[in-house]
């Protein structure tokens, strides 16, 4: 039976260590670095049996495979600090970024890692929800990365062989995804300012397959805000980049900002409308 691999997450948010601890599964452990991190991302880690190593040099050596699930804007630093290292396994670039800087990260480490693109579409695979890690790239290692989450809450699907197509198809999605919420919390502001909104959400629920009915959901896109922003900026990036206007998701970008201290707040549809009048 093959030996079974040494998994880093690269770092333990609330989608990487849920991921994480489903990888767990088929490896032999799962580790990740406290090295700088918050008491938030040792709680979370140890919830989900992660084990910890005091740095990042210390990570990259004993782990075979290497997740990295972060911020977009802290995708390209983290990857020179493990090129600088000379990691040699399979590095999953599974960041909400446009497929251009996947495929610049992938040339950042092709003297002797093999790199796999990836975008996870869905909700952190907790509570029953099953998110669907798409890959692109060499046949083996994703191969790899398929087999380590078997009979797990993670399902996969591969692309084909070309770096930046799971990047994407992740941010095609997030585009319209985020965006709708987006707009979802503008509609309901408007219609609150006219003592309407009630109405508003009346109307909406006519309609069960539009965003619109989902009113309740404006709180936890206030409070996803500092994640989502910067998701949109990079599908608007992607946008430019095929040719596309990009406005509309720079413009959702822009609102998103309003809700940039509501993270890991609890809030309800009153509090985020409020901050999204008042900022």
């Amino acid at each position: 039976m093959p030996q079974q691999p040494v998994v880093g997450i690269l770092h333990p948010g609330s989608m990487g260590a849920a991921v994480a601890a489903c990888a767990a599964t088929n490896a032999d452990s799962v580790l990740w670095s406290t090295a700088g991190r918050s008491a938030a991302s040792a709680a979370r880690a140890g919830q989900f049996g992660l084990t910890p190593v005091a740095t990042l040099p210390e990570l990259l050596d004993r782990s075979d495979i290497i997740i990295s699930l972060c911020p977009p804007a802290a995708a390209e630093d983290l990857v020179r600090d493990v090129a600088e290292h000379g990691f040699t396994g399979v590095y999953v670039e599974a960041n909400a970024i446009n497929p251009e800087r996947t495929t610049r990260i992938a040339g950042m480490l092709e003297q002797g890692s093999t790199v796999v693109d990836g975008g996870v579409i869905g909700s952190p695979p907790v509570r029953g929800k099953t998110p669907t890690l798409y890959l692109s790239g060499p046949a083996t290692a994703t191969a790899r990365i398929e087999e380590l989450f078997v009979g797990t809450a993670v399902q996969t699907t591969t692309l084909g062989t070309e770096i930046g197509k799971a990047s994407a198809l992740k941010l095609s999605y997030a585009s319209f995804q985020k965006t709708s919420r987006v707009l979802v919390a503008l509609a309901v502001g408007m219609a609150r300012e006219h003592g309407v909104d009630q109405e508003l959400i009346e109307v909406a629920s006519r309609r069960t397959d539009s965003y619109l009915a989902e009113s309740e959901y404006v709180a936890k896109t206030a409070e996803r805000a500092w994640r989502w922003g910067p998701e949109l900026e990079e599908a608007a990036d992607a946008l430019e980049a095929a040719g596309l206007p990009s406005e509309m998701l720079r413009a959702a970008a822009s609102t998103l900002a309003r809700w940039h201290d509501a993270k890991d707040s609890e809030l309800t549809l009153t509090d985020a409308l409020d901050r999204l009048a008042q900022p």
